[in-house]
């Protein structure tokens, strides 16, 4: 039988001797840094233009065709953000509002996204008498909402 402290170090990860590693460096966001609108913070990847470092200089330009699902992809995006950016800037009242603007402007469209298109995923409101996720098109088949 193997010696119990071989088989816990098995569960250890393990480097060569000279492995360099990473150094990792986050901006510290100042309050109330300038936001990009919701749409452009989706396509790169980040509400703030001081964090929007792309790797290896690789901008990401394409626009996301305007859709219902892309606006509520958007808008989820944006209060994501706004959230984590809140958990360290607690007293930025204009991200405060933008934030609660935003879930607002979420939840209104994911109420109409449900009553056109049917449920965004298995957690939204249903009614009537079947269960109404698998129904086609899935949220998540773009080419098939385009026109939803």
């Amino acid at each position: 039988m193997d010696n119990p402290n071989n088989e816990q170090r098995a569960w250890e990860g393990r480097l060569p001797a000279m492995a360099p590693l990473a150094n990792p460096y986050v901006p510290f966001q100042l309050e109330n840094p300038p936001r990009y609108e919701a749409r452009k913070g989706l396509v790169r990847g980040t509400m703030f233009p001081g964090l929007d470092l792309p790797f290896m200089g690789m901008v990401n330009k394409k626009e996301r065709n305007v859709t219902p699902m892309t606006e509520l992809q958007a808008l989820g995006f944006a209060v994501q953000e706004l959230a984590l950016y809140l958990d360290t800037h607690r007293n930025d009242r204009e991200a405060l509002e933008l934030y609660r603007t935003y879930q607002q402007m979420y939840r209104k469209l994911r109420d109409e996204y449900n009553d056109s298109c049917g449920p965004l995923n298995h957690m939204s409101p249903t009614e009537g008498e079947r269960y109404q996720w698998l129904d086609d098109p899935w949220p998540w088949e773009f080419e098939r909402n385009k026109e939803a």
